[in-house]
């Protein structure tokens, strides 16, 4: 069985830093995908960046290039996403999630991802 438990998120100023944590137990990272979506008030969900469980292989959303870093530890099972320079419009609730590294894993498709985590909030005020 396949668990994903998020930790991390809560308030920080814009400019500021916040890293969230994922473990996800139940498979190995070799043959899937990780990945990390968002969602704001009122907006659709997107996905914001994935990596290729097996060689590492990053994809990011241009309003996140160069300030957001997602990284896995395949001994730990753990994947997490930098966040730094955030803005107020990063405010939203993100949510990790594995899915099978099939044909167009880097276009973050929510429902190709079968493994979610529990969200967590983020927001970025002053």
């Amino acid at each position: 069985q396949v668990h994903v438990v998020q930790s991390g998120g809560g308030l920080v100023q814009p400019g500021g830093s916040l890293r969230l944590s994922c473990k996800v137990s139940g498979i190995t990272f070799e043959r899937y995908a990780l990945a990390w979506f968002r969602q704001a008030p009122g907006k659709e969900r997107e996905g914001i960046s994935c990596i290729g469980g097996s060689d590492g292989i990053t994809y990011y959303i241009d309003s996140v290039k160069g300030r957001f870093t997602i990284s896995i530890d395949n001994n730990e099972n753990m994947v997490y996403l930098q966040m730094d320079n955030l803005k107020p419009e990063d405010t939203a609730v993100y949510t990790c999630a594995a899915g099978w590294r099939s044909t167009g894993w880097q276009n973050m498709v929510y429902y190709d991802y079968d493994y979610r985590g529990q969200g967590a909030q983020v927001t970025v005020s002053s």
